[in-house]
């Protein structure tokens, strides 16, 4: 197995946890850190397309982004199971 989907997974799991408190941040009015977090995770994503699409052949680049969609997947039920990114009273 290719390195490269391990960590096209694990960076989509980063990525939608990322996401989370971003929309966390858009719904508590801070917009400093909903924008900072906007654009790391704009930056993510662009950055492991632009990698897919620049290092591997055309078979394995759907299988990644497969794999990447995946730890998006993941990196949702992760958020939504765990609370992440919900306030603490």
């Amino acid at each position: 197995m290719n390195i490269y989907f391990v960590i096209y997974f694990l960076i989509g799991v980063a990525q939608d946890l990322f996401w989370t408190l971003n929309v966390k941040y858009v719904a508590t009015d801070r917009p400093f850190l909903a924008s900072a977090f906007s654009f790391f995770t704009s930056m993510i994503s662009l950055g492991v397309f632009y990698d897919i699409l620049t290092r591997l052949d055309t078979e394995r680049s759907f299988l990644a982004i497969t794999v990447y969609s995946l730890g998006i997947a993941v990196g949702t039920f992760v958020a939504m199971k765990s609370g992440f990114g919900k306030s603490r009273k």
